[in-house]
């Protein structure tokens, strides 16, 4: 089977989860990092800082400044992740429609982090691509 193939059979079962709780990255130090290690969904130490990924509602508790919402979209496909150019599609679909998505690949799934103000339409594409396959 050729990976367009195999790419296409995928995206035919893709099936995005949108997350309703907003989220914020946030700047921590290390002492804020291990008061808040359990609440944050990801992390990353930067040349910059520490910056995490976490619930609006616990960055306002924190009283920590944000930099935006973003809303988490999970990537359910039946079957391994192991198929190059994948993920370039889905996010190349999102980016022709002026969506910026930032990508966070786990052990399982694949997250999209996209705005607030984006998320319905970002679902709307999501499912818009296995549909146009389906019928072309």
């Amino acid at each position: 089977m050729n990976a367009q193939v195999k790419i296409d059979q995928l995206l035919l079962r893709l099936t995005p989860i949108l997350n309703r709780e907003p989220l914020v990255m946030c700047q921590l130090d290390e002492a804020q990092l291990r008061a808040l290690l359990k609440e944050c969904l990801c992390i990353f130490r930067e040349r910059e800082g520490i910056s995490a990924l976490l619930p609006k509602d616990v960055a306002e508790r924190a009283s920590l400044p944000d930099e935006g919402g973003y809303r988490q979209i999970t990537l359910q496909y039946s079957a391994c992740l192991q198929v190059p150019g994948l993920t370039a599609i889905v996010v190349r679909e999102l980016a022709e429609a002026g969506i910026q998505a930032n990508v966070v690949s786990a052990r399982c799934h694949e997250h999209l982090l996209v705005s607030e103000h984006d998320a319905t339409q970002a679902m709307q594409i999501l499912y818009g691509i296995g549909n146009r396959l389906q019928y072309s």
